[in-house]
This record gives structure tokens, C-alpha cells and sequence, in this order.
């Protein structure tokens, strides 16, 4: 064990998080986020120290004990009595130590993972609980669930892999990892009374160490002490696109992220551009590039809220579309539900965000706070605990174009801004000129001796043409424009 830690396999594991629960028995959750070790994935940096005499907790104490550990566990919790559970939670549940929780637990540690790994990795969230050994006398099995999650579109039916025995006490624990796009499960029964308390720490541990590998794609197999009674099940979802974005709705998941592999930055700091996208122009993308500039180093990437405090939500096929766009052009974006941008401050801390100054006179217009002065700068005091800053661009506003020094900020509030030099960038084209001038032109399509022949011929694919055409006219425009 101690020698494929310190090989450069480890190094390729996907940045985790770890949590660890005792109740009665225990229970652990893990949270991990990517590094370059297998398939490019890496485990994240456990930020938490863990009560070695846990069980499973020797695997979070083998990660962290070769050089480079930091760039693997992201953080380690240890929820050690029934309401320490609850409040990570944020439910009572229906058992302490069960698959649900174990999944529960890992899903806890994914979005937790998601929010504090370094931007531009994938990560993986890790859950387990179970009943070993102890000083008390249980009833029932011993096992354990294990899960995880990856990127495909089946299920895969739960499949025996050690000889089960209808004989005898038995000790169980769950294992749970979970990806974006994949769920793997893992259940083991043990004996019971075959081993110690320190053999079941070391083969929970180990069993804990192989599930982060297969989900990291690390080709990896530990020879477990098994004996023929201990028994061990798996099942493995996997989740489609829908489903995925179904989850973010639902409010499952964080965000989601669509990375791109164009993009490499080894900043902590991600530069965020937020928007509707409806379309993706050359303004954004310009904006986001004298972002960089003026910040020196980051990781870029868009934001698009699915929900917005003014118009219903987008649908799953709407988000495609807009997401679609930024494929297109390489560029990452993350995809959240998040309108306010205190919100997104806590989802992603540490960002810069970019916007227009026109964003900016609303943050700090008390109009959008029930008209309180106190809740404008108390909403924006905690975007600025979360490490955020907002840097703002020029735009025109009411038919002038204004700059950050234009706005009259709270003196309180003003390191929260970084203003973007007039002579660097402005901005005079939005996603409503372009889609208002889109319109025009399709009007005047409608109206052309051409459009008549293709709606009589039916011939659909010459109109989708013309849109394409009138789409790169009008981003033309906007490059000239801006």
C-alpha cells in the first residue's frame, strides 16, 4: 500500500474530498477534487485532520502521507456524533449507517468539492459508513456501501464478487463515490469476529483507496485479505446529460461545469464572466480577455445562470443550446442556478467576477435590497469575506457611456472593485441589441423573394442558412462595433 502511494500513480488520482463519521460504529464522507495522476485525474487536499482511531480513516492518513498531498485531498471531515451528521446533511436520516447516507455523505462532499478545488479539474466526492468492531455488542450484518460516479449513459446490474456464507455474525460498510456523471456503489459484508478492529481499519481503508482509484480511472488492484464469508456487492449508475442538468435544477448539484482542455492556468483564482448568453458574443469574449490583462493570472470562465430573478427558468434543452456556444469557441463555462450575486460569491469564492457598470449601479442601488441601504452593503460585505472583487468593465448607460468612476460606491465597498481602463475596452453591444438587430433582419428574409420560395418549397435548411448568415453578419457587427 505504502509503496503504490509514493508511485506517480497517486499523483494522476482526481482531487477528493474525505469525511468520516463514527456513530455507534462510523461513517466517513470524502471530498475530492482532480490532479494529473490516472486518465488525468487527481484526488483533493483534506484540509481537516481526522481522528486516526476511526475506521477507514487510515486511508485519508496514507493519502496525506507522501510529498504532494495537497494537490490530492482537497479536505477531511469527520461528522462524529448523530447531530454533527444531521447538520452535514441537512436532514435527520432514515439510518445513520445505510447506502442512502453513504450516498447522501458522498453527494455532501462532491459539491463541497466542487466549490473549493482548483479551478479546471473534474472532482470526486466520497462517502462511507458502516458497524466494525467495537466494545458494544450489535445485532445483524457488518457491511459496507460503496459509490462513485463518471461520465456514461447505462446502468450496470449489482454483481457478487466474493463468496457469500449463510453462517455466522457478520460486520458491514458502505462506500460511496460521486463524480458529475457516474455513481458507483459498493457494499461489503465481513465475518464477523474473523479479524481485529485494526484489520477491518486497514481493509475498509483499502477498499476506500480502490473505489477512489476506479473512479480517478487508475488501473489499480489491491490485494484484499478477503475471507470466502465476507461478500461484496457493486452497482454503478451512470447519468446522461438530462439527467445531469435535471440534478442542478433540482438542486442536487452545485454547478456543473463544461470544461474545455484548450484552457491551463495554475491560479487558485477562477475569473468569471457572468451572463445570459442569448447569444454569446464578441463583446463577452473580449471582455473576458482584457480581464486577464488587467488581473495578471487566472482561470477563465463564463457563468450562466439557469434561473433569473425576472424570467422563468431556462429549460434543459435551452441550456444546451447556450452551452453549445461556448463548445464552439473552446471556452469553459459553469452552469449554475444562482441569480444573486452574493450567492455566487459563496458558490465560487475567491472568483473575480466580471461585469459591465451597469451591474454595478444596481449592486449597490438599495432598490434591489427592499430598499435598505444596510442589506445593499451587508449583501456585499459577504461576497467580499468569500475573496470575490468585481471587475467592471465600460458600457453605455440610458445612451452615455459610463466608467466605474462614474458610479458614487460606498467607501466601505470600493476595494470590492477593480475598474477595467476605458482605453482597454467598451463595451456598447449587449445580447438584447444583437437579438433586437437579428430580428430586423430575419424580417427583412421574411419579407424577400427568397424567403417566399423556401416556405413554399419547404426547404428548411436554406432557412436555417440564412439565420447562420444574418448570426455571423451581426457578430461581424459587433466586433467592428465594439
Amino acid at each position: 500500500m505504502e509503496d503504490w502511494l509514493r508511485t506517480s500513480e497517486y499523483n494522476d488520482l482526481v482531487p477528493i474530498g474525505f469525511m468520516i463519521l463514527v456513530i455507534d460504529s462510523w461513517q466517513c464522507v470524502m471530498s475530492l477534487g482532480p490532479t494529473p495522476m490516472f486518465g488525468g485525474l487527481r484526488l483533493p487536499r483534506i484540509r481537516v485532520a481526522v481522528d486516526k482511531r476511526l475506521s477507514s480513516s487510515s486511508a485519508v492518513g496514507w493519502l496525506t502521507s507522501v510529498p504532494g498531498a495537497s494537490n490530492t485531498v482537497l479536505e477531511a471531515l469527520v461528522p462524529y456524533s448523530r447531530m454533527s451528521m444531521i447538520q452535514l446533511l441537512g436532514k435527520i436520516p432514515g439510518q445513520f449507517a445505510s447506502q442512502q447516507t453513504s450516498e447522501d455523505m458522498a453527494l455532501v462532499a462532491y459539491n463541497r468539492a466542487l466549490k473549493i478545488s482548483k479551478p479546471g479539474s473534474p472532482v470526486l466526492g466520497v462517502g462511507v459508513s458502516g458497524a466494525l468492531a467495537t466494545n458494544r455488542s450489535k445485532l445483524g450484518n457488518h457491511r459496507l456501501i460503496a459509490m462513485e460516479g463518471e461520465n456514461h449513459t447505462s446502468t450496470t446490474n449489482s454483481t457478487t464478487i466474493i463468496n457469500a456464507s449463510t453462517h455466522g455474525g457478520v460486520k458491514w460498510f458502505h462506500l460511496s463515490t460521486r463524480t458529475s456523471d457516474r455513481l458507483w456503489n459498493s457494499t461489503v459484508t465481513l465475518f464477523k469476529g474473523s479479524r481485529t478492529r485494526e484489520e477491518e481499519e486497514i481493509l475498509s481503508s483499502q477498499y476506500v483507496l480502490q473505489a477512489i482509484a476506479n473512479a480517478s480511472k487508475v488501473p489499480v488492484d489491491f490485494a484484499f485479505q478477503t475471507n470466502e464469508s465476507d461478500v461484496s456487492t457493486d452497482n454503478e449508475r451512470i447519468f446522461s446529460e438530462d439527467e445531469e442538468l435535471q440534478q442542478l435544477l433540482n438542486g442536487e448539484v452545485a454547478f456543473k461545469v463544461n470544461f474545455t482542455v484548450t484552457q491551463a492556468s495554475t491560479s487558485d483564482r477562477r475569473i468569471v464572466l457572468p451572463g445570459s448568453f442569448n447569444p454569446l458574443h464578441e463583446g463577452h469574449l473580449q471582455l473576458m480577455d482584457i480581464a486577464i490583462s488587467v488581473l495578471g493570472d487566472g482561470y477563465p470562465c463564463f457563468e450562466l445562470s439557469v434561473i433569473n430573478a425576472d424570467k422563468p427558468p431556462l429549460t434543459i434543452s435551452q441550456i444546451k443550446e447556450r452551452v453549445k456556444q461556448f463548445e464552439k469557441v473552446g471556452k469553459t463555462v459553469i452552469v449554475s442556478t444562482q441569480p444573486f450575486y452574493y450567492k455566487k460569491a459563496e458558490l465560487l469564492p475567491g472568483s473575480a467576477f466580471v461585469v459591465g457598470v451597469d451591474t454595478v449601479a444596481r449592486l449597490i442601488n438599495p432598490k434591489y435590497y427592499d430598499g435598505s441601504y444596510e442589506r445593499m452593503v451587508e449583501a456585499l460585505l459577504k461576497c467580499k469575506s468569500t475573496g470575490c472583487v468585481f471587475v467592471v468593465g465600460g458600457r453605455n448607460v440610458e445612451g452615455a457611456f459610463k466608467v466605474l468612476e462614474d458610479i458614487d460606491i460606498p467607501e466601505i465597498l470600493k476595494d470590492l472593485f477593480i475598474p477595467i481602463p476605458a482605453d482597454k475596452f467598451r463595451m456598447d453591444i449587449s445580447s438584447t441589441e444583437i437579438r433586437r438587430k437579428l430580428v430586423d433582419e430575419l424580417s427583412e428574409h421574411r419579407n424577400s423573394q427568397q424567403w417566399r420560395t423556401v416556405k413554399e418549397a419547404g426547404r428548411m435548411t436554406h432557412i436555417e442558412h440564412n439565420i447562420q448568415h444574418t448570426v455571423l453578419h451581426l457578430v461581424a457587427w459587433a466586433r467592428n462595433d465594439t
